[in-house]
C-alpha cells in the first residue's frame, strides 16, 4: 500500500510540475542570448533595463546582465562605430564620439533632401493624432515606422512629447518648424483630414487612408 501512494503521489508531481511548472518558466522561446539582446536593443526607443530584456529574451537577469556586459565590452574592443552603454538606469546602442563628424554631416546633409511618401504619411498621421506613439502610428499606417519617425525627429518637424501613462511608451507631436514649414501658425489651420484617419480598431481602409494623407501632405513635401 505505502508503494502506491508513493507512485501516485510521484506521478501527481511530475505531471503537475509538465502542465504548469518547468514548462511556463520561458515565455518565449530559448535562442541564443547576445543575437537575441542585440536584435531587441536595435528595435528599442527608449533605455531598456536588464530585466525588461531578461523577460523579453527568456534568460535569468544575471546572466542577461553579464551579456549586456560582455556586448559593450566586445563592441570597444573592436573598435565599431558604435556603443552599447548603461545609460539612466537602460542599456541602449549609441553612436561613438569620435564618428560625431560623420554623423552630424550625415543629419545635416538629410535636411536638404527630399521627404519620401512614406515619411510624409507618417508626419501626417502624427500631425492629426498627437501626441502619438511609434507603435500607434505603425498599426495605422501598417507598417514599421522607427526609421521613419527617427528622420522626422532629425529634420525637426516632430518632438518627443512625454510618455503614455499605461504603456509608458514615448509619445511624439509634430514641432514649430513644422508649422512654419507648411504655412500655417496653428493645428487649427491643417486641413480637414482628421475624418480620414482609422481608428486602431477600424483597420479597414487602409488604401482610402493612405490616399488622403498623400493629397493631404503634398504642400509638406515641396517646402521640405
Amino acid at each position: 500500500m505505502t508503494e502506491n501512494v508513493t507512485e501516485d503521489v510521484t506521478e501527481g508531481m511530475t505531471e503537475d510540475m509538465t502542465e504548469g511548472g518547468l514548462d511556463e518558466t520561458l515565455e518565449v522561446p530559448l535562442v541564443e542570448l547576445r543575437p537575441a539582446l542585440e536584435a531587441v536593443l536595435m528595435v528599442a526607443d527608449q533605455p531598456l533595463d536588464h530585466m525588461t530584456l531578461a523577460s523579453a529574451v527568456g534568460y535569468p537577469p544575471e546572466e542577461v546582465r553579464q551579456a549586456l556586459a560582455g556586448l559593450a565590452a566586445e563592441y570597444a574592443e573592436q573598435g565599431r562605430g558604435f556603443d552599447l552603454r548603461n545609460v539612466a538606469g537602460g542599456w541602449r546602442f549609441y553612436t561613438r564620439d569620435e564618428f560625431a563628424v560623420v554623423v552630424e554631416k550625415f543629419v545635416l546633409e538629410g535636411q536638404q533632401a527630399r521627404l519620401t511618401q512614406a515619411a510624409l504619411e507618417t508626419l501626417a498621421v502624427v500631425a492629426y493624432r498627437q501626441p502619438v506613439s511609434r507603435a500607434r502610428v505603425s498599426a495605422i499606417r501598417g507598417v514599421n515606422v522607427d526609421g521613419v519617425m527617427r528622420t522626422l525627429v532629425s529634420r525637426g518637424l516632430i518632438e518627443e512629447a512625454g510618455h503614455d501613462p499605461e504603456t509608458t511608451a514615448t509619445l511624439y507631436r509634430t514641432t514649430g518648424y513644422f508649422l512654419e514649414r507648411i504655412g500655417v501658425t496653428s493645428l487649427a489651420e491643417l486641413p480637414e483630414l482628421a475624418p480620414l484617419l482609422p481608428d486602431l480598431t477600424d483597420m479597414d481602409d487602409m488604401d482610402d487612408f493612405s490616399g488622403g494623407l498623400a493629397a493631404g501632405t503634398t504642400d509638406v513635401a515641396d517646402s521640405a
